[in-house]
């Protein structure tokens, strides 16, 4: 690539060997992009800012950092740093606002004026029109949401210094006309990690050989952040820094255009929008159309340049959790780009030819000068598209047969306060009843919510909140062609995600307005609880069944309180009926202080506890039955590094010591198999993707197997509790395929004649007669709940899971254990997504949740994962009950 009078600072190696620090001066750099640059009155040279030439060396997320700040101080009045928080490592989260001197200077107004053309319902349509007239255009350039997909940070700081320092007329227009938002580094902590471990790994000169250790991570990748998340898929939860900050920034600043910048493998070429079928239904024609003329736009840039990219495959825009999907429900145009990945200095493709990091910093930098460019040219349609968008989302509620949102905080007081505060940081307006009230012919309870979807928020709402969100009919029909001739499906990822159903949270929807005292809520997920009656003499009861008594359960025991659990239902003599699982502190037990501590306790976890000054009990066990356990703190360890799935072991990490306020023990699989685990009471294998068998061997199921006899809690989750099955620990078996018909593959060159009776004995043929189940990508599934149980304590008749994957498990004989959650019948099994007919029949009052005691201790088994991207907050009391409850249940010897 040539660039016309290039600083000599910026120097890129295109082909040369990274190693050998063999750059190409850039003065050839835009003369083959046709730009007429200079940049001799460049305040800051770019190699300046790195101390090495741009695309020489993988720079740290530190580095990057220092860079913007060095770059701020040569155009202060051009540049602007705004910090969204930081990640859990204490790394730096911020973006860059950049344009013209003039723009920069009115960086609030801009925020005013989008902020205003956001809110249709509160701005005239004549003042509207002049919003449009005079604000700049605008795009959010995101950058290294995973941090082992290495070049795009770097061409963030390329990026934003050609802008600064290019004199042409061309990039001076853009900054008039464009208020550009660069975040260079979405993932600091990930990006840490992989720049660590990938120079420790280098040798003499950097090899190109994928088989070498370069290209190989190890356990966990760079990809996730500190607590292993794909950021990527953290949209819908809002559950990490990262991407809770994003998402504040953005609804701060409104951009017309979000890019978020990524690689894939080193084989492929480049893609950009448009996007992939199937499109998610809520995205508005004018934002396809506007998709296609950016990557029509782009194409010209690539053709230019001779690079090959390609658009429309893969990386289709259904599933809205994406960085590169959610900003489209709020009228932003959202895509994704993908750069083939060196995932080092150079690497070797299929063909032989030699793909470098410089390759990728070059590539994202001219997708992003492209990008930046039609977001200055198309100024005006952005703006008018994004007013209407919002102005049509408003009456889009307005008509709906369905424009009052009610969701019940009956059962669930602590999942109803954590959506109301969540679904106000994705900027939906809320409303919280601070009484009980009715409507639409059912009654609600204080604390319900209350969403009206005539908002500017309407896409959002339907987004986060329906139940159903379908796929174009056509594009599943031929799924099912494909699956009819053994051809694998296109669905990329889950195909439901619907909030309340994760939540478990009762909604209903009708046209009429509440008659109710309503709040609007905030931002907090947690409301403060209280101490009712704290004079009272004997005990403190708090009822068990969501959050607010998890976390004060998990509060307690760190604090060193006494607190005692009952197994069943219990009424005292005044009538107060508290549910299984309830907790117990009484005075005998705690010290002279206890009021103080649960009251405190009672304000940071939102539990809400009663004082009481009698224990007699009308109906149930009294305090001192068998029927009531003792709490003890138990250690808790989890199985870490390969062959466990990463993300799972990371999701369930984060969901015990974030959501449940529990620390975690992270001990290697290598350890596990001679281990003396006396210290832990519970242990959880987490879903696996690899050789579980082969990394525990013999010995390591052997030392597990006693572990559990002498007093241990086992928690297997998805390939795990195949694992459990395998190794003897769990009395359940994995099926194959329901067949149609029986058939018996051949094995020998000459056999007897078959007589094919129709297409799908061909197909049962074809797959095998013990073919696995077909792969589900991901749907909402709907679980029957045994309530007999302790370990189902405060949970309802039904709750809702993802299913993903193939695993089907007979369930459990009596004589070896039970089964307390099982998959609905095939006619109800489906609560969202798209499910195959064949896995309805099959999965129906199918296990998912399994126990199995076994000597002193006991195995607690999850056919799939109960904390599946963190967002399945309905199973986090199972969660709760199968660690301190099953603790409390074991015996180990003392």
């Amino acid at each position: 690539m040539k660039l016309k009078h290039l600083s000599a600072a910026l120097l890129l190696c295109l082909s040369a060997p990274l190693a050998a620090a063999n750059p190409v001066n850039v003065d050839s750099t835009t003369e083959s992009l046709g730009l007429n640059v200079n940049y001799q009155t460049a305040k800051v040279d770019l190699d300046t800012l790195l101390g090495y030439p741009v695309g020489s060396k993988i720079s740290s997320p530190a580095a990057i950092y220092e860079a913007f700040v060095e770059l701020e101080k040569a155009y202060p009045q051009q540049v602007e740093i705004i910090h969204y928080g930081e990640t859990w490592e204490g790394r730096p989260l911020y973006y860059v606002a950049l344009s013209s001197a003039e723009n920069t200077s009115k960086l609030a107004d801009y925020r005013a004026g989008m902020t205003a053309l956001a809110n249709p319902q509160n701005i005239k349509e004549s003042d509207a029109k002049e919003l449009i007239a005079e604000l700049p255009s605008s795009i959010w350039l995101s950058y290294g949401v995973h941090g082992n997909e290495i070049s795009s940070p770097e061409a963030a700081l390329l990026t934003a210094w050609h802008l600064l320092a290019a004199d042409d007329a061309d990039t001076r227009q853009w900054l008039d006309n464009t208020m550009v938002f660069i975040d260079p580094v979405q993932n600091p902590d990930g990006r840490a990690r992989f720049v660590s471990r990938y120079y420790m790994t280098a040798g003499l000169e950097h090899s190109s050989d994928r088989i070498s250790a370069e290209h190989n991570e190890p356990w966990p990748s760079g990809r996730s952040n500190h607590y292993l998340f794909d950021l990527n898929r953290d949209w819908l939860a809002l559950t990490q820094p990262e991407v809770a900050g994003q998402v504040d920034a953005l609804l701060d600043t409104y951009p017309l255009i979000f890019v978020d910048l990524h690689e894939m493998g080193g084989d492929q070429s480049y893609y950009f929008t448009p996007e992939a079928r199937p499109y998610n239904p809520l995205i508005a024609k004018s934002q396809r159309e506007s998709l296609w003329l950016i990557g029509e736009n782009n194409g010209r840039w690539f053709d230019e340049q001779g690079y090959d990219y390609f658009t429309r495959e893969i990386f289709d825009a259904f599933y809205p959790g994406y960085g590169a999907s959610w900003p489209l429900y709020h009228g932003t145009l959202a895509m994704t780009y993908e750069m083939a990945s060196a995932r080092g200095h150079k690497f070797r493709t299929k063909d032989g030819d030699i793909l470098t990091y410089a390759d990728g910093v070059q590539r994202h930098f001219v997708a992003s000068l492209a990008t930046i460019e039609t977001a200055s040219r198309e100024r005006e349609r952005l703006l008018k598209n994004f007013w209407n968008y919002r102005k049509q989302a408003i009456a889009d509620g307005r008509e709906s047969d369905e424009r009052y949102i009610y969701i019940n905080a009956a059962e669930d007081k602590a999942g109803a306060q954590r959506l109301a505060g969540l679904l106000t940081q994705h900027g939906v307006s809320v409303q919280q009843s601070n009484a009980a009230f009715s409507a639409c012919g059912s009654d609600f309870a204080a604390g319900s919510l209350v969403i009206d979807s005539a908002q500017p928020a309407h896409y959002m709402i339907r987004t986060l909140l329906d139940e159903q969100v379908d796929m174009a009919q056509d594009f599943l029909d031929e799924q099912e062609r494909l699956r009819a001739n053994n051809l694998p499906d296109q669905i990329y990822d889950v195909t439901a995600w619907s909030l309340p159903l994760m939540f478990n949270l009762e909604q209903q929807r009708c046209q009429r307005a509440p008659r109710a005292e309503l709040q609007t809520a905030g931002k907090a997920t947690v409301a403060a609880g209280e101490v009712t009656n704290p004079d009272a003499k004997v005990a403190f009861l708090s009822a068990w069944g969501d959050m607010n008594g998890a976390r004060l359960l998990t509060a307690a025991l760190r604090e060193g309180l006494s607190v005692k659990q009952s197994d069943l239902a219990f009424t005292l003599k005044s009538g107060e009926r508290y549910p299984a699982g309830s907790l117990i502190f009484t005075r005998a037990d705690n010290d002279d202080d206890l009021v103080d501590r649960l009251t405190q306790l009672a304000q940071q976890t939102g539990a809400r506890l009663n004082g009481i000054d009698s224990s007699w009990i009308v109906d149930g066990p009294n305090f001192g039955s068998n029927n009531v356990q003792q709490v003890h703190a138990p250690n808790v360890a989890l199985a870490w590094d390969e062959p466990f799935s990463s993300l799972n072991a990371g999701h369930t990490r984060f969901v015990i010591e974030r959501q449940l306020g529990y620390p975690v023990t992270a001990i290697r699989a290598e350890q596990l198999r001679r281990a003396d685990l006396s210290h832990y009471q519970v242990l959880i294998l987490p879903n696996s993707y690899g050789n579980l068998a082969g990394a525990f061997g013999e010995d390591g199921a052997t030392n597990l197997k006693h572990w559990v006899e002498r007093g241990g809690v086992l928690i297997t989750m998805g390939t795990s509790s195949a694992w459990a099955v395998q190794n003897d620990l769990l009395a359940s078996a994995l099926e194959s395929a329901a067949k149609d018909q029986q058939v018996n593959v051949h094995k020998e060159a000459k056999v007897e004649g078959l007589l094919l009776e129709s297409t799908a004995h061909l197909h049962d043929y074809v797959n095998g007669a013990t073919s696995d189940p077909y792969w589900t990508s991901g749907v909402i599934t709907k679980l029957d709940v045994d309530q007999e149980h302790w370990l189902t304590a405060g949970v309802p008749e039904s709750v809702n899971s993802i299913t993903v994957g193939n695993q089907i498990f007979r369930p459990l004989t009596i004589t070896n254990g039970r089964n307390l959650l099982t998959y609905a019948a095939a006619d109800e099994v489906l609560a969202s997504g798209y499910l195959w007919a064949e896995n309805k029949q099959q999965l129906a009052h199918k296990p998912y949740l399994m126990w199995q005691p076994r000597g002193r201790g006991m195995v607690i088994s999850f056919a799939q994962e109960p904390t599946y991207r963190a967002y399945l907050d309905g199973l986090n009391i199972i969660l709760s009950n199968a660690i301190f409850a099953g603790a409390s249940h074991a015996r180990p010897l003392r």
